[in-house]
């Protein structure tokens, strides 16, 4: 079935002349080899200080990407795992704890891992200052020469879903920043956030506009992955993530976050629902998030294009 849908896919791509495509590569094995792999692909080679930013996963939850996973690639570009601090009271909201929750998951034992607003937090310019003026980063965000974005693909109590868009703009943003995210700029402040968080649009706009002040920040040291596993309806920064209803389905890889979401977000629509691979609860959570907003916003403000084909690696 997603074999079929892949060729329907790029069939429908190549089809749209006078459109530009951006290029998305995918792999259904979804092991350490194949992620360094399809980072091969695409062919845009880490250098310098590397900064690789995952989710190390609320305490109790266990859908997060695996450090088995991805310790072949993290150790081949010599990268630093990097996290911000949460703006919920969890295990991960002050930069100690965060650390021991790092530990306790393992991502110590393979590389380095930075809380980036531990050392306090710096301003980045945006682009589309519809709700947000700034975006605030953790600061040690300065001191990398190039990011490789690898989020973990799934559902979000907030957002709808979370992609690459989401680990680029709330998953950068301080705790501080988080709050005014979350808030579509109403506050910076942790204090009270969680009384103006009404205006749904405008939260999933303001990711938008965060995600590509980072974009802005790096240029073209800037690689996106997609992880299809553990397709839950719940954020890794659950403690208590709702079981994956929906069979694994691959990793995908790009240049453009915005080709990259979407993608992955068509591929969720494109099951066909039977037992033991429903995606009808992850459907259900993003569309009562209205979730695809951030990726047509994130394209509107041109951050990247909706438009893409899938190259297959496999």
């Amino acid at each position: 079935m997603i074999k079929q849908l892949i060729t329907a896919i790029a069939i429908a791509a190549i089809s749209c002349t006078g459109v530009a495509q951006s290029t998305v590569y995918m792999t259904r094995d979804i092991t350490p080899e194949s992620l360094v792999k399809i980072y091969e692909a695409v062919g845009r080679k880490a250098h310098g200080k590397v900064a690789v930013k995952i989710s190390t996963g609320e305490p109790g939850g266990h859908n997060y990407l695996k450090p088995e996973l991805i310790k072949g690639l993290v150790q081949k570009v010599n990268g630093t795992i990097v996290e911000c601090n949460t703006a919920y009271g969890g295990r991960r909201s002050n930069t100690e704890e965060h650390l021991k929750a790092a530990r306790e998951h393992g991502f110590l034992d393979i590389a380095d891992v930075d809380i980036m607003d531990g050392a306090g937090e710096i301003k980045l310019p945006v682009r589309d200052t519809t709700h947000i003026k700034y975006n605030l980063v953790g600061a040690n965000l300065a001191n990398y020469d190039f990011l490789i974005n690898l989020a973990h693909f799934k559902g979000h109590a907030m957002a709808g879903l979370g992609g690459v868009l989401k680990n680029q703009s709330i998953g950068i943003a301080s705790a501080n920043g988080k709050a005014y995210i979350h808030t579509a700029g109403y506050t910076d402040k942790l204090k009270g956030m969680w009384s103006h968080t009404g205006d749904q649009d405008g939260f999933l706009e303001s990711m938008a506009a965060a995600a590509q002040s980072v974009a802005d920040h790096f240029g073209d040291n800037i690689l996106y992955i997609d992880v299809m596993n553990n397709l839950s309806v719940d954020c890794d920064c659950d403690s208590h993530p709702r079981d994956p209803e929906m069979k694994d389905i691959g990793i995908l890889a790009s240049t453009d976050p915005v080709a990259l979401d979407e993608a992955c977000l068509e591929l969720v629509y494109g099951v066909k629902p039977t037992e033991g691979n429903d995606n009808r609860p992850l459907i259900e959570r993003i569309q009562s998030r209205h979730g695809n907003h951030t990726i047509d916003h994130a394209e509107k403000i041109g951050l990247g294009s909706k438009e893409y084909k899938i190259v297959m690696i496999d």
